[in-house]
C-alpha cells in the first residue's frame, strides 16, 4: 500500500535562516509555494543532492510537528481501504493536489502524522 517516503516537512519560524542552514549542508532550494489562499504560510522544498526525497520547510505555527509524506498508488483507494479503521484519525480526507493527483492526511495510533500523496 505504501510505496516510499517522498519528503519530511518540518516547522521553522524563520524560513530564510533555515534555508541558509540546510543549503550549507548541501541541500538545494527547489521550489516554494504558499500553503493557504491568503498567502500567509509558506512551504519551501529543499532537494537532497542524491535521490528524489525532499526536506520541506513550513512556517505555519498551527503545524509545529513533523509530517512524513508517503507515496501511494491511489490516495482515494487507500483512504477507502483504511477509513473504517478505528486506529486512524483522518485529519483531511482525499482532496485534489494542485500538482496533480490527490492528498489525504492521517494520524496513526502513535500520533504521528502522515500525508498520503499519489494518483
Amino acid at each position: 500500500m505504501w510505496k516510499s517516503i517522498e519528503c519530511v516537512a518540518i516547522y521553522t519560524d524563520n524560513l530564510e535562516k533555515s534555508e541558509a542552514f540546510y543549503q550549507s549542508l548541501g541541500l538545494v532550494k527547489a521550489w516554494e509555494t504558499f500553503q493557504d489562499n491568503e498567502n500567509r504560510w509558506k512551504l519551501v522544498g529543499m532537494k537532497f543532492p542524491d535521490g528524489d526525497s525532499e526536506l520541506i520547510l513550513k512556517n505555519n505555527p498551527e503545524l509545529k510537528f513533523a509530517e512524513v509524506e508517503i507515496l501511494v498508488d491511489d490516495v482515494k483507494q487507500t483512504y477507502e481501504a483504511l477509513k473504517d479503521s478505528h486506529d486512524i484519525q483522518w485529519i483531511r480526507t482525499p482532496f485534489p493536489n494542485s500538482l496533480g493527483g490527490h492528498v489525504a492526511v492521517m494520524q496513526a495510533p502513535d500520533e504521528n502524522v502522515f500525508v498520503l500523496v499519489g494518483g
